[in-house]
């Protein structure tokens, strides 16, 4: 099977690694498919298992990783594992397509770590921690402990911005919009 190549998008929750790889997906000529992440967090809002997630049971993923499963895991939170499954990477590989991920920091620098040479990662910084606190509170899906939980987790995140192979400030969002799809381009050229 010919390898394609990785397009990892890490950043804090809320400062817009989503939308901007959902901009990116839209582009035909780069070739991208979303790498499903698999997650034991129950869904959100309108989160459609096999699409957004493959939810799963703890035990589920466990086995998982007991069995080699992964290309990477973690435990985000207490009990809360999310990971990429090698199958995932396989499936869209066979298509012929770039695989491009949303996954939190440690995932998108073991990604970069396993797969060097085919693998473009790229950390989104948000404009300041306050900001980051006020987008995480207008989606209005989590509690003020879970938002507080995500802003201590964020400031430990964007130390580990300089270990990326380029920083995209989402300042204002069409900007970093452009910026990536140039950075995205421009590394599928090889």
């Amino acid at each position: 099977m010919k390898k394609g190549k990785l397009i990892v998008f890490s950043a804090p929750s809320g400062s817009g690694k989503t939308t901007i790889v959902r901009h990116l997906l839209g582009k035909e000529d780069l070739n991208l498919e979303f790498s499903i992440s698999a997650a034991t967090r129950p869904a959100r809002g309108e989160e459609v298992n096999g699409k957004d997630y493959y939810f799963m049971s703890l035990e589920e993923f466990k086995k998982h990783i007991k069995n080699d499963d992964f290309v990477e895991w973690e435990e985000v939170y207490r009990d809360n594992f999310y990971g990429t499954l090698k199958s995932e990477v396989e499936r869209i590989w066979a298509k012929g397509k770039n695989v491009i991920f949303d996954i939190d920091v440690s995932g998108g620098l073991r990604i970069k770590h396993k797969f060097p040479e085919e693998t473009l990662a790229v950390f989104v910084k948000p404009p300041s921690i306050d900001e980051l606190k006020i987008r995480l509170k207008k989606r209005s899906t989590e509690s003020d402990d879970k938002i507080n939980m995500r802003i201590a987790k964020a400031s430990v995140e964007l130390a580990t911005a300089p270990q990326f192979d380029k920083i995209i400030k989402n300042y204002d969002l069409d900007t970093a919009k452009e910026d990536a799809y140039q950075l995205v381009k421009e590394f599928l050229k090889d």
